[in-house]
């Protein structure tokens, strides 16, 4: 038996990356699964894995900067599993400048998907939560969210709310018994680094970028552990969190980054 045997948790961002992650581990541990993304290829090729695990999948493509995008997910998911018990508020953008050059569009983008986004989400789902008299929800923050970083000043601020956010929403749903918790990934090889290697290392020739010279370099000179992070390690502590293990926990932030950033 999984912890989470017969529970429904919708996944933002689910398809692929970190998402990708946290969707299988929750299906391994007896979760069905709505992933809502807007990338709806990879979606369906995560479900179709999930699938092949025995446990049910849907795609619904979700906006969560949209609050009509995010109130139809929620509907789509109630109607085809008839409840909701978790949510994890993983979608996330990291915007195409870095530094000096951070542009006011990729502030606009990282606020809304990165911040805003959890709170449209939430909002969603949470009257849904309180009828079935509880639930759980999980953020995706960062380790970008605990200090400043002069290269992404923009997704540091906004994973920096995304802490508060959590604290924020966990003494107001507490009585409603919802917990809210988030985790702070470390650094993960997905295609969102593959994008920053190219920019920090201002060389985004495919076969530099896949050297990971810069990512690796950061690894050895700054984790205890010495070793990068993986999807499924994100997906095992939100699992933790879901699960009934976790019931007396909530406004809390895990960082799972080998030690990089210690609270």
């Amino acid at each position: 038996m999984g912890r989470l045997d017969s529970k429904i948790a919708i996944v933002t961002g689910g398809g692929r990356g970190i998402g990708r992650g946290i969707s299988l581990v929750l299906a391994r541990e007896g979760a069905d699964i709505a992933i809502a993304d807007i990338d709806i290829e990879s979606a369906n090729r995560t479900a179709t894995e999930i699938r092949d695990l025995g446990h049910r999948a849907i795609v619904v493509r979700t906006d969560v900067s949209d609050p009509g995008s995010a109130a139809a997910s929620v509907a789509k998911t109630i109607e085809d599993f008839g409840r909701v018990d978790i949510l994890v508020n993983n979608a996330g953008v990291a915007g195409g400048s870095i530094g000096v050059a951070v542009t006011e569009e990729d502030w606009d983008a990282c606020y809304q998907v990165n911040l805003k986004g959890i709170w449209i989400m939430s909002r969603a789902v949470v009257e849904h939560l309180r009828q079935n008299g509880g639930g759980k929800i999980v953020n995706i923050a960062s380790i970008a969210g605990r200090r400043g970083d002069a290269a992404l000043i923009h997704y540091s601020a906004s994973k920096a709310g995304a802490i508060n956010l959590t604290q924020s929403l966990a003494i107001q749903l507490g009585r409603s018994n919802i917990n809210v918790n988030a985790v702070c990934p470390g650094l993960l090889w997905t295609d969102m680094w593959r994008g920053l290697e190219g920019k920090l290392a201002r060389n985004a020739d495919p076969a530099v970028v896949e050297q990971r010279r810069m990512f690796d370099a950061y690894i050895q000179s700054n984790c205890p552990l010495q070793r990068e992070q993986w999807p499924e390690d994100i997906g095992q502590a939100v699992a933790f969190f879901a699960s009934e293990d976790a019931r007396n926990i909530t406004g809390q932030s895990l960082n799972v980054d080998g030690g990089i950033v210690m609270n």
